[in-house]
């Protein structure tokens, strides 16, 4: 049997993941915090994986305060068994894996020409090796009927824009080419694979990276020189990406896999 048709549900049921159980890497703050607040709205208890334990259990502490279901877990998605240890926490905490977001990721600036292979080697072992890794981990243990993988690609996934990305733009071309790899795969399983694509995303990460960026677009004011290249004449925000992952989760997009959507304002376009 294939895939579901949905045609006969609501709306509002077939946004709603009330009975599902969520995965979401890189998920303490910025635009993976933003996909844990939506999944959790639409009804989810959501596995929140970061890094940094404490800003996940701190983020978990803030979605159970609001009504909602959470655990926080340290994990480092270059390692094979911290997908693990996630996928067991939620299977052991919550009773189910349904949906899994490979949201984490780095954008160190560095010159090819003198980058380190350790650098290199960090770069696509957290933003490729790690979105492999996690849907391995996530198709492993989920149900015969099916669930969802959704990874966070970028634009950079398309293009590159300016130097000294040459690691970030290899390993965000190579989540695009995984996400229609797994998706042929696992499709005869039921489980859907889609990726995302943002823009320029005002988060922490970003303000953080501010001197590399300002460098990237040749502008003081990084969102500000975005806004102005886009048709929409705004930089997107993590909620932004959220509402379209909550989309890509939710059987509103039962028939849509393999694919990467985009999420900045039109850049592509002009």
């Amino acid at each position: 049997m294939g895939i579901d048709d949905v045609s006969q549900r609501t709306i509002a049921d077939l946004i709603s993941l009330r009975g599902r159980v969520a995965v979401v890497t890189g998920g303490a703050r910025g635009i993976g915090f933003a996909i844990v607040r939506r999944l959790a709205e639409a009804g989810a208890a959501v596995v929140i994986g970061d890094r940094e334990e404490a800003g996940a259990v701190r983020s978990a502490a803030e979605i159970v305060s609001g009504g909602g279901r959470a655990v926080g877990v340290g994990s480092d998605v270059s390692k094979v068994q911290d997908h693990e240890k996630l996928a067991r926490a939620a299977v052991d905490r919550f009773g189910s894996l349904d949906i899994w977001v490979n949201n984490a990721g780095i954008f160190p600036f560095d010159d090819a020409q003198t980058m380190s292979p350790d650098h290199w080697e960090r770069v696509i072992a957290v933003n490729l090796s790690g979105s492999f890794y996690g849907a391995q981990a996530a198709a492993r243990v989920m149900p015969e009927r099916g669930g969802v993988i959704v990874n966070v690609a970028s634009i950079a996934g398309f293009r590159a824009d300016g130097p000294r990305l040459a690691h970030y733009v290899s390993s965000k071309h190579g989540v695009v080419g995984l996400t229609k790899a797994l998706a042929v795969e696992f499709g005869p399983r039921k489980i859907r694979v889609l990726a995302l694509a943002p823009g320029f995303i005002a988060t922490e990460g970003m303000r953080e990276g501010e001197a590399g960026m300002r460098d990237f677009v040749g502008s003081a004011d990084p969102g500000r020189a975005w806004a102005e290249r886009v048709p929409v004449r705004r930089a997107g925000v993590p909620d932004d990406v959220a509402r379209v992952a909550l989309f890509c989760a939710s059987d509103l997009s039962i028939l849509m896999t393999g694919s990467t959507l985009l999420v900045e304002g039109g850049s592509r376009a002009s």
